[in-house]
């Protein structure tokens, strides 16, 4: 389910004035201006499924609300499509303004996240209960099997699997459960989308 977010969480703008040309927002865009961004952060980085809104100063024709959709890009009149996901929203917010420099003069844009689909890691296998587990923060591989119901009996918790993603491909991590009970180390944090396998 996704999760509402009733006021824009991040309010990005982007800003380069020529000489005595400085357009000052007003009225509720000013207050969107200087909005601070809490959750998520600032580094966050969208995903298909996002809702955004697109503001770009002074022209409500170029301003859209958009979902990322599956394939990670969101469509703007003039700049066609775009990607976003994997993308934060000052660098959605860069982009969109470079490309519309061919048609504005010093484009103003703001991005803001309305809606965010909610962070999860997939566990599978000899667990009780399989399937996408949400993160409500950082949340350790511990976390994640518990919240999944913890093993069956048959599983081999020696040998689990953790499947991410990665600029260079997909990464297969090695864990071992028995090993990091007993351990007084931390336990492993999982990264939003890890598919982690009990055999």
């Amino acid at each position: 389910m996704k999760t509402s977010i009733l006021t824009a969480l991040f309010c990005l703008t982007l800003f380069h004035p020529a000489a005595g040309q400085a357009p000052v927002p007003s009225g509720a865009d000013a207050t969107r201006n200087t909005a601070t961004a809490t959750t998520p952060s600032a580094d966050y980085q969208m995903v298909p499924g996002d809702k955004l809104r697109v503001e770009v100063y002074k022209d409500p024709q170029l301003s859209q609300s958009l979902q990322v959709r599956p394939d990670g890009k969101i469509t703007l009149p003039l700049i066609g499509d775009l990607a976003a996901a994997g993308r934060t929203p000052t660098q959605l917010r860069d982009a969109v303004a470079n490309s519309l420099k061919e048609y504005i003069k010093d484009p103003v844009v703001t991005i803001i996240v309305v809606e965010t689909v909610p962070e999860v890691v997939y566990v599978m296998g000899e667990v009780n209960s399989p399937g996408p587990q949400p993160m409500r923060g950082p949340t350790s591989i511990l976390q994640a099997l518990a919240m999944a119901g913890g093993f069956k009996d048959f599983a081999h918790t020696k040998d689990i699997r953790i499947l991410r993603k990665s600029p260079t491909g997909l990464q297969t991590i090695r864990f071992n459960y028995n090993e990091a009970v007993k351990s007084s180390q931390a336990p492993m944090l999982l990264a939003p989308g890890d598919t982690v396998i009990v055999p």
